[in-house]
């Protein structure tokens, strides 16, 4: 797999020639001809990318050849939907390619073993915390759209919590990994019945009044439930119980109800998730017209949908269309097809996430990768369905996809740390090989 890494860049070519493509459509469409800053769009996704794809063949020769041409064609089609409306984002976001893909090469420098970051886990819960209440700090946090999340200090602003929740997948990991046999072996006996003790519970009970109460310090519906859903599942991957899934999503449903009665924002996201048409005024772009519009934009979509740059007739109308709803826009103009695009994407994404889990060769690793896979999946489902309606709407960004240098960085974050497993597990495998061999009995 080290050798060139061809699979790699055939797939990376791949990506380039469809975003490209797309970029050439959209302007044609929009304005009917061919982009005026074209050349220096491709030189730059181009070398960005492929520079990439260089350190990672001498950093991480032997990880997975698949998890950066998706990122890099997720990240493009998004682009070129975020320039099609957006052009000063688009600056922005391409900016922000640069600092994510200098981040995954400097990640893969400095971590060189994964495992050796299990001796961190209370350091890694700490600064996690501190980043989840850095944006109630008076003068610095800053609410934008009903959720206090943004950091603003001098001219940078950024949301702490991208970077939190990748710390807490290590401190999950790290927790389950040491107390794996207490969690998942009932010593206590009611009836007839045998149940883990009641003070091993304490960590979900933990796990729900954190999110709870990030809920309603900090009015935000999507991370608390993205945290909810990541801790049960690492949780059930170590024990394999369901009971605790039972209890865990009893617990969350009742957390939610609540806050649906007495925090405003909560009940707003519910009441627009039941009925989008009755909350919005249909006379202008309001914050509660989101999922109306978005409903009609999808609508008009149909299966092949009205074309690159071709899709104003919703689109146009919906607040926050490049970050919480561009999963609506792609919708619009790539249609039924383009949506399937995307969820392929994202599935062949967790795919290779939960084989690299399945290849790491200790349980802290295992669940890392396990934890850094589902946070993307649970990521990209939750705002895919909110934006279909399937779930409330959450407003967290379409990982890779949505504009947001915060997001954008975390996920690059994320895509570094499982090369760098895999590249781990390759090597253990390898080491395993070697030792069978040399004490092989002739």
């Amino acid at each position: 797999m080290s050798q060139g890494r061809l699979t790699e860049l055939s797939l990376m070519i791949l990506a380039w020639v469809i975003v490209a493509t797309f970029y050439v459509l959209a302007s044609l469409g929009a304005q009917g001809h061919l982009p005026d800053r074209l050349g220096v769009f491709l030189t730059s996704i181009i070398a960005i990318s492929l520079a990439m794809h260089v350190c990672i063949r001498f950093l991480a020769p032997n990880s997975s050849q698949v998890l950066l041409p998706i990122a890099t064609l997720l990240n493009g089609v998004g682009y070129v939907e975020i320039a099609r409306w957006n052009p000063q984002a688009a600056g922005f976001q391409a900016l922000w390619f640069l600092i994510s893909a200098a981040a995954l090469v400097v990640t893969l420098i400095v971590v060189r073993r994964v495992r050796d970051l299990d001796r961190y886990r209370y350091l890694t819960l700490m600064a996690a915390v501190g980043l989840l209440l850095l944006p109630l700090v008076p003068h610095i946090g800053q609410t934008f759209g009903g959720a206090r999340l943004w950091v603003y200090i001098g001219p940078i602003s950024f949301q702490p919590v991208e970077i939190a929740k990748i710390l807490l997948v290590f401190f999950f990991a790290s927790y389950f990994a040491a107390n794996r046999e207490l969690l998942s072996t009932p010593t206590q006996r009611i009836g007839r019945r045998q149940i883990v003790p009641l003070k091993v519970l304490l960590p979900i009970l933990f796990a729900w009044g954190f999110s709870m109460a990030i809920l309603g310090a900090e009015n935000d519906i999507g991370f608390a439930l993205l945290l909810f859903a990541l801790f049960m599942s690492m949780l059930w991957v170590t024990t394999g119980l369901k009971t605790y899934v039972a209890l865990g999503m009893g617990l969350f449903v009742g957390g939610i109800y609540v806050a649906a009665r007495f925090f405003s924002q909560v009940h707003l996201r519910v009441t627009d998730w039941l009925n989008p048409w009755a909350a919005c005024s249909m006379q202008g772009v309001h914050q509660t017209c989101q999922l109306a519009w978005g409903q009609y934009a999808l609508a008009t979509g149909g299966i092949t949908g009205t074309g690159l740059g071709l899709g104003p007739l919703w689109t146009g109308r919906i607040a926050d269309l490049t970050s919480d709803m561009i999963f609506a826009a792609l919708g619009e103009e790539l249609g039924f097809l383009g949506i399937i695009l995307i969820v392929c994407l994202f599935a062949a994404f967790v795919g290779q996430g939960f084989h690299i889990a399945q290849r790491a060769t200790s349980d802290y690793v295992r669940l890392a990768a396990t934890g850094l896979t589902a946070l993307m999946g649970f990521q990209a489902f939750f705002i895919m369905a909110g934006v279909l309606r399937v779930l409330p709407f959450t407003g967290i960004t379409l990982p890779f996809v949505a504009y947001g240098g915060s997001s954008l960085f975390a996920n690059y974050l994320v895509v570094a740390l499982l090369l760098r497993i895999s590249d781990e597990n390759s090597l253990d495998r390898r080491g395993g090989e070697i030792v069978a061999v040399k004490f092989k009995k002739p």
